[in-house]
């Protein structure tokens, strides 16, 4: 007779270790995560910074962050939810609105550490690489690029946030090899296609296709386009307008939006005792008052 043999002994499990919730949970890679916050032990508290950006369904989180013991430090974040304020109201998240996300971050981050004077970075997006040189006063902003579990392929939209910060003005040890419109073949950045796509013009190419080949799907995809007057021909000066606006004034403002006076609800508010008592009280006289009226009814048809 063959004996199984146990392979997960009761050592083995006494001993098991689970894993950080957020690895459970999908959300962070920490073998990166190690590597990105890790600070030589020469700098004591000197903050290591990261410049996060994250992709929702809706909109573009774009950030500067400082681990610490306690928890991360946000020293300074920009959303794409805020760029209607600077003239750019739909398409908030394709690579142009990346650009513009990581522009406004890079632009706000300085003016707070009063930056943005000394380094101006590149004014006029011309789709070249470009890094920041040193000022004789201060050195530039440095940050590391954090892109969570995205997966870094030739033209990601992550890489046109980074190449938006870059051009607002920050440090960011970065290569060209990751940008929209590098040639594997050639082993260089095509500065034209990279300029295309930084002003839109991917999108636009899209629009004329489908105004040509399908009328309708093209009503369909670009309705708030549509609504709002953007034609293909004129998105190439929306987005420099865009850059311009975030330039002049890349401040956050408060939103003036009123809260709403009744907030939804998707689960059950919780009760008090005593309003669960009262609850149960109410329940036993509807169930009382529904058993005394089926017996009425039956005294009734007694008589009959």
């Amino acid at each position: 007779m063959a004996f199984v043999k146990a392979q997960k002994s009761k050592a083995y499990f006494k001993r098991f270790q689970v894993k950080y919730k957020r690895r459970r949970e999908g959300k962070t890679d920490y073998r990166a995560r190690i590597r990105l916050i890790n600070q030589d032990k020469n700098k004591y508290n000197t903050p290591k910074y990261r410049f996060v950006v994250r992709f929702t369904n809706k909109d573009i989180v774009a950030q500067i962050i400082s681990a610490s013991i306690a928890g991360d430090i946000i020293l300074a974040a920009a959303y794409a939810h805020e760029l209607p304020r600077y003239g750019l109201e739909t398409g908030l998240t394709n690579y142009a609105a990346a650009y513009c996300t990581g522009l406004l971050l890079a632009r706000r981050v300085l003016k707070m550490l009063e930056m943005d004077e000394e380094y101006q970075g590149n004014v006029e997006a011309s789709g070249e690489d470009f890094s920041v040189e040193p000022a004789e006063s201060r050195r530039p902003f440095r940050a590391l690029l954090d892109v969570g579990l995205v997966r870094t392929t030739t033209g990601n939209r992550v890489f046109g946030a980074l190449k938006g910060a870059l051009d607002g003005g920050l440090d960011i040890p970065h290569s060209d090899k990751r940008f929209a419109g590098f040639k594997k073949d050639d082993k260089q950045l095509d500065a034209e296609v990279h300029r295309k796509y930084i002003f839109g013009g991917h999108v636009a190419d899209y629009m004329r296709i489908l105004m040509e080949d399908d009328p309708e799907k093209y009503q369909a995809h670009f309705s708030e386009y549509i609504k709002r007057g953007i034609e293909p021909d004129g998105m190439s000066e929306l987005y420099k307008k865009v850059h311009a606006a975030i330039r002049a004034d890349p401040t956050l403002k408060k939103s003036t939006k009123e809260p709403p006076k009744e907030h939804k609800r998707y689960n059950l508010k919780k009760l008090t005792p005593e309003e669960r008592k009262a609850q149960l009280v109410e329940r036993m006289n509807a169930h009382n008052k529904a058993v005394y009226a089926d017996e009425r009814g039956d005294d009734d048809e007694d008589d009959d």
